[in-house]
């Protein structure tokens, strides 16, 4: 781990104000915001990461989940995801996104980690974590070593010939599916962003991850009211039952009216490079009766455009068997 300054902010203001004096856009440079410190520390030690400045935002009053006027809840970036997840508006209100959270790292981990670094979790892939080995995401233009290499675990959706990593949270995936919106704030004002255009493609510039710009804070989360009548189920497919990360999972929100489905969102983990909101899925089921064939029919769309690497070619039937189950869990009480 290489020398960096470490201050702490008594406010948002002060902490966006410390920003400002150090930025680059460079994924291994400039500042970083410090909350649980889960993932940013385990890089540095990896000197995957090397900021030269470090601000300890975990005091900052971003601590709260509040519920909105006409519905829908606020999350601050410094909620731990455990108090997240058993939080009764989430438990109630959203349950996919509490499943999520419970199915992710373990309780010691949960206990620290933050809404707003989950948000910016880093992929798992090992040669990103592997400082040895060319990475275009870690070092642009070194190359992909995940294509022809180790790719069992990494993505088969939205992948390019530079990057092929998934992006390893359970709760973006949840996210996602809800339709969050993420709030920042930097000393130009405040913005707020919908959740499937904060998270990039690969493309030709997979070190760009998030639109998230240098020196900017995310503040908060607001998730919509939740649709009426609703049932909504995160399913998580791993190698084993507890702190391992999805080779599969989906998060589906369905709303059943007069035998047939009238609102539906589905977002898959573990096959995408960004948290995978499947509009094919949700249009194959939209007036559909609940059944067996309408579930395949979804994950048949979700998944046409599936590029399987040398390792991974098995991830295709794992999801598209994870939304059938996913879809069945969510109706099947409808």
């Amino acid at each position: 781990m290489e020398h960096f300054q470490l201050k702490r902010a008594a406010n948002v203001k002060q902490a966006l104000d410390m920003a400002t004096t150090q930025t680059s856009a460079a994924s291994t440079q400039g500042t970083r915001f410090l909350a649980g410190g889960t993932t940013l520390l385990d890089l540095m030690k990896l000197d995957v990461e090397r900021p030269t400045q470090v601000i300890d935002i975990h005091r900052l009053p971003l601590d709260k989940v509040e519920t909105l006027d006409g519905g829908g809840v606020t999350i601050g970036a410094t909620v731990r995801n455990a108090d997240l997840a058993n939080h009764p508006s989430i438990k109630t209100h959203y349950p996919v996104l509490s499943q999520a959270l419970l199915s992710g790292a373990s309780a010691q981990l949960r206990n620290m980690a933050t809404t707003g670094g989950n948000l910016l979790q880093r992929t798992r892939c090992v040669y990103f974590r592997d400082t040895q080995t060319p990475c275009n995401k870690r070092e642009p233009g070194s190359g992909c070593s995940a294509i022809d290499g180790f790719n069992r675990n990494l993505a088969i959706l939205g992948t390019s010939d530079h990057c092929i990593a998934t992006n390893p949270s359970d709760m973006n995936v949840a996210l996602t599916a809800l339709e969050a919106s993420v709030h920042i704030e930097s000393p130009q004002g405040k913005r707020s962003i919908a959740i499937d255009d904060f998270f990039l493609l690969p493309g030709t510039t997979p070190e760009h991850e998030t639109s998230l710009n240098a020196g900017e804070l995310i503040t908060h989360v607001t998730l919509p009211a939740p649709m009426p009548g609703n049932r909504s189920v995160y399913l998580k497919l791993r190698d084993r039952a507890s702190y391992e990360f999805a080779l599969a999972s989906a998060a589906v929100i369905v709303t059943v009216s007069s035998g047939r489905i009238d609102h539906v969102r589905i977002a898959l983990g573990g096959v995408g490079v960004k948290p995978w909101r499947s509009r094919e899925a949700e249009a194959a089921l939209l007036g559909r009766a609940p059944d067996a064939a309408a579930f395949r029919a979804a994950a048949e769309a979700a998944l046409q455009t599936a590029r399987p690497q040398s390792q991974n070619g098995f991830k295709v039937e794992l999801a598209k068997r994870c939304i059938q189950h996913a879809l069945m869990f969510a109706t099947q009480t409808a």
